[in-house]
């Protein structure tokens, strides 16, 4: 990269220099023209001024011929029909009409005019400067061989030359100091991004005074940190996956070994009393129970992580959904000692009946189960233009406050042997979370020991009709 710069910056200096050279010799070429015309019209008009026209003409340029005729110039008088009346060069009457020559044609108008061209005659380039006389109309002309700027060339080649090579070099110097601070900064981040290739994934990067590499450098270094926080968020995901299969594996494995257990009791005879193997075989079922539920559970869930379950959405009469619900866990209520009640004006939702009903059912049976004798569990829903808001409240044990941030995770309990003893999966709260993420929404907690817990749920709503007595929202 280094060499391709400084070759493609010498071609450009080489054109620079080159273009350069033309302007200087087409705008000295121009500066000699113009001077080389005032000079010569200076000349005429003090040959003008020095002129006896009433005397001979001819004698008179050849008392001036030695001077006017140095480097084989050539004076000419020409009257107003454009006849030549003297010249120092020729025989007047050999000469033909000069009234169509360019700067004798401008200066019968102008005053005074010229031109350069090839002289037959002399074989080489002539400017001719003429000027009117105020005497009598007489047109002086003067006429010198010019060449313009390439008489000096010589002289100028090796000031050229020489500039051309101070130029270079100073300008290879420059160029290569200048390309060194370029490829440092692109050098320094492609050795940053060996490193990365090499396994090190923290990249970094000291901006520089040029801004387009800068903007390279940042990009990589905020690649960079996306790729470290996917690694992290992987390696996450990968102890979480881990602690849910390991989790999973021993809840499983709880009612296996007691399914086990019971058959193998049963197989060999072992238990002659009847009443004792209906027992059992209640506990196996009760077992095979809470193994399905689990199964059920985790299936679930896998469902909401991925979204890639189909779900089927139904309109849903929300107050008596929730009594169908509180009737369903009421004989467990009534076991516990506990009390449930309901308030919640008349909504109907859009939504997936088994989502709410997972949602619910587990706030709802937690509250009864982690509830003392004579507590109470509150379900209370409310709305408003943009959301529904679903609270369950019990003035049961309560949460600790380091355990509000865990309980939403799998197999996570408070209250290891009392959660045991009252049974679940353990998963019935991270289903919830699950279930309120995918409807976009928010779960708080608030708890204190001894003075219950409430559990609040926020799902985002839209209003999409309204009947007499009933208000319709999609969550």
């Amino acid at each position: 990269m280094r060499k391709a710069i400084l070759m493609k910056f010498v071609q450009v200096l080489l054109g620079a220099l080159c273009l350069n050279s033309l302007i200087f010799y087409i705008a000295g070429s121009s500066i000699l023209l113009k001077n080389a015309r005032h000079d010569m019209l200076y000349t005429l008009e003090t040959i003008d001024s020095i002129l006896d026209y009433q005397g001979d003409l001819s004698g008179q340029l050849r008392r001036l011929e030695e001077t006017v005729g140095q480097n084989q110039s050539r004076l000419t008088l020409i009257f107003q029909d454009g006849t030549v009346a003297a010249d120092t060069g020729a025989d007047r009457t050999e000469m033909e009409n000069h009234l169509e020559r360019e700067e004798v044609a401008a200066a019968i108008m102008k005053g005074s005019g010229y031109a350069t061209r090839f002289s037959d005659t002399l074989s080489q380039t002539m400017l001719y400067v003429a000027y009117r006389s105020s005497h009598r109309g007489m047109i002086l002309r003067l006429g010198v061989p010019f060449s313009g700027i390439r008489d000096y060339l010589p002289m100028l080649l090796p000031a050229v030359w020489l500039s051309f090579a101070v130029a270079v070099m100073a300008s290879l110097g420059i160029t290569d100091r200048l390309v060194v601070s370029v490829t440092k900064s692109i050098h320094d981040l492609s050795e940053e991004m060996r490193r990365v290739q090499g396994g090190c994934i923290d990249l970094h990067f000291e901006p520089g005074p040029y801004p387009e590499i800068n903007v390279i450098g940042a990009t990589a270094v905020e690649m960079s940190e996306r790729i470290q926080n996917y690694f992290c968020q992987l390696e996450r995901e990968r102890g979480i996956r881990q602690e849910f299969f390991s989790n999973a594996s021993h809840e499983l494995k709880t009612p296996i070994t007691s399914i086990q257990g019971y058959a193998e009791l049963l197989e060999h005879g072992m238990i002659a009393d009847p009443a004792v193997q209906k027992d059992f075989i209640g506990r196996i079922k009760r077992e095979a129970i809470h193994m399905a539920d689990l199964i059920n559970d985790i299936l679930m869930i896998s469902r909401l992580e991925s979204g890639e379950a189909e779900v089927t959405f139904s309109k849903i009469l929300m107050k008596p959904f929730l009594n169908e619900i509180c009737d369903s866990i009421e004989p467990l209520a009534k076991k516990l000692g506990v009390s449930l009640s309901v308030e919640c004006p008349p909504i109907s939702l859009n939504a997936n009946a088994r989502h709410l009903q997972e949602l619910v059912m587990n706030l709802v049976s937690n509250g009864v189960k982690y509830n003392r004798p004579g507590g109470q569990v509150k379900v209370t829903a409310a709305y408003d233009s943009t959301s529904i808001t679903l609270k369950v409240w019990d003035n049961g044990a309560g949460i600790p406050k380091e355990a509000t941030e865990r309980i939403f995770e799998r197999f996570y309990r408070v209250d290891q042997g009392r959660s045991r003893k009252q049974g679940g999966t353990g998963l019935g709260l991270s289903i919830v979370k699950h279930v309120v993420n995918f409807y976009g929404g928010r779960i708080q907690v608030k708890s204190k020991i001894g003075r219950g817990s409430q559990f609040i749920v926020m799902l985002p709503a839209k209003k999409i009709g309204e009947e007499e007595d009933s208000l319709t929202l999609l969550l």
